[in-house]
């Protein structure tokens, strides 16, 4: 892949369409108001009433919240200090937040126009042939943009998938888990393990436990 310049805005929230209660169920503290703090970014459980899924997400140190059709808004620049939550799973950390677009340029010039750069870029196979993605640093996590594996009209926006947990010991987790995390098994990522949230957990989007 080749290396970009970067001066990636940060990440400061992402809002899910899940109940509170499906992520305390998998060993995540949550406040009573809906927020989970992991790491330094807060997912904000709102419910069904915001869509399915992540349903957007707020960035600091951004341009314009024109984003290629992803739901932005811009949060403050310093935001309120927090401190991360004690997650009896072990959750340390979001790692990555997925995106897909049928146009990949498009959307790559959309993010430039509100100052954000990949870090990196290039060309994966996949089982339904080459595909383009591109990484952005949004402070500690880091968005993946993916090319539609199977892409609609071009005219279509990009969309937000699902998104990547730091944990500290997998297999801990898996132990408390149980039934509700799938099969550990090798990250793309040379050296770190991975396992995905089963749907019996009830979560609107995709959710993957990582090692770091």
């Amino acid at each position: 892949m080749n290396a970009i310049r970067t001066a990636s805005p940060v990440l400061e929230e992402l809002l899910l369409g899940d109940e509170p209660e499906a992520w305390r169920r998998l060993g995540f503290e949550v406040h009573p108001d809906g927020v989970c703090r992991v790491g330094a970014v807060r997912l904000r459980l709102a419910g069904s009433g915001v869509g399915e899924g992540v349903a957007g997400w707020s960035l600091s140190g951004i341009e314009t919240t024109d984003l290629d059709g992803l739901p932005t808004t811009i949060a403050p620049t310093e935001p309120a200090e927090s401190e991360p939550a004690a997650h009896p799973n072990g959750a340390a950390a979001l790692d990555h937040v997925v995106a897909f677009t049928p146009d990949i340029a498009r959307t790559l010039a959309a993010f430039a126009a509100a100052g954000i750069e990949p870090r990196r870029s290039g060309e994966i196979q996949s089982s339904q042939g080459p595909r383009q993605m591109a990484f952005f640093r949004l402070g500690e996590a880091v968005l993946e943009l993916v090319q539609a594996p199977e892409p609609g009209p071009r005219s279509q926006p990009a969309a937000f998938w699902g998104l990547v947990v730091i944990v500290r010991d997998i297999d801990a987790a898996a132990d408390q888990l149980g039934p509700l995390l799938g099969r550990i098994k090798d990250a793309v990522q040379p050296g770190r393990r991975i396992a995905t949230i089963r749907p019996e957990a009830g979560l609107s989007a995709p959710l993957a436990l990582m090692t770091a």
